[in-house]
């Protein structure tokens, strides 16, 4: 038992009465694993399980043997630090607290496939890893320091929660095509009639022949289920050659560039300039892909604008120099730029 599961036994006790369970969910859309896994191993146990989205503790509220806080994303400090004021002793996971906490260690289980999907009684579709891990490196992720090599999870008829519910499986894998079963798994989303949602992206620097010949057969679709989207990065403009080859073996199989979503990592690399960023977008913008530019460095106003600017589609009615230059047009200050951008 790792020390992490010691201390969470010292917090909770170890006798067999019935604790009452608090799970926080602080970012995020998507229904969060991590919370799923706990909640039914908690159910299992035969304990009072609560799902909260709110950092704070209102009113009506019980008292807590124990409190779950799971974030992953980096901006949303701001609540992160009102949770851990309202639940100081909480039990805190995910890549928003830059901890390496995993549920395996909290219950001391060196696997764990369980879902408990009744704490998002709105989600229909399946969701889960079929591998986790990524074969590269790249310094600005934390997966492959996190979750080392490519490493079987689940098979894709694992993933299916079953009748009644629709073959439509959100894939969370970081690198699907990276890894060694990725054609015996896609074999089984092209036989099962799977709908698939490549979450994460698929690396278009590393696409195969193989790869681009496979795609075609695969129903990808958004994360809604409505539009065929697959997605990808062209974070460093020094992959230019290698992106638009990617792009041209998926187009010579019939995969058209509007189908592709590209993620431009923005504000990382030093010295880069908005005519680098814009040489970018232009490219993408030409090639008939949609560019979806992510920020690195979140203090940059102007990237912040640049983004919008993107996201929002102004620029099919306005050149980005008109943009920065007639901003008040769009909207009256920051505070209410930042508002209305929250909610995208």
């Amino acid at each position: 038992m790792s020390e992490i599961t010691w201390k969470l036994d010292d917090m909770v006790g170890s006798g067999t009465s019935v604790k009452k369970v608090r799970l926080t969910q602080l970012d995020g859309t998507l229904p969060n694993l991590a919370l799923m896994k706990l909640s039914h191993y908690h159910k299992a146990k035969g304990d009072e399980v609560h799902f909260y989205k709110a950092a704070t503790k209102d009113m009506f509220e019980p008292d807590y043997d124990i409190v779950y806080g799971s974030s992953i994303f980096t901006f949303s400090k701001d609540k992160r630090d009102r949770f851990l004021r309202s639940f100081p002793n909480a039990v805190v996971g995910g890549t928003g607290f830059n901890n390496q906490t995993t549920v395996e260690h909290l219950i001391g289980s060196p696997v764990y496939e369980n879902y408990d999907y009744e704490i998002y009684p709105e989600f229909e579709n399946s969701i889960g890893f079929s591998q986790r891990g990524c074969r590269l490196k790249c310094k600005f992720c934390v997966v492959g320091e996190k979750e080392g090599k490519n490493s079987h999870s689940n098979w894709i008829d694992e993933i299916w929660r079953g009748n009644p519910h629709p073959k439509n499986i959100l894939l969370l894998d970081n690198d699907f095509f990276g890894q060694p079963d990725w054609e015996v798994k896609s074999k089984q989303i092209i036989e099962g009639k799977y709908k698939v949602n490549f979450n994460q992206g698929i690396n278009i620097r590393l696409i195969t022949d193989e790869v681009a010949e496979t795609l075609p057969s695969i129903k990808y679709y958004d994360v809604d289920f409505k539009t065929r989207r697959l997605y990808t990065a062209w974070d460093n403009l020094g992959d230019e050659k290698i992106f638009l080859r990617g792009v041209d073996k998926l187009l010579k199989n019939d995969i058209p560039p509007r189908h592709l979503m590209v993620y431009m990592l923005i504000g990382y690399k030093k010295n880069e300039t908005m005519e680098d960023i814009m040489y970018r977008f232009d490219m993408l913008n030409d090639l008939g892909c949609v560019p979806y530019p992510m920020i690195y460095n979140n203090e940059s106003k102007e990237l912040k604008r640049f983004q919008r600017w993107v996201i929002r589609h102004y620029y099919e009615f306005i050149d980005w120099q008109d943009y920065t230059t007639t901003r008040s047009s769009f909207y009256k200050d920051d505070a209410q730029e930042e508002i209305l951008f929250a909610g995208q």
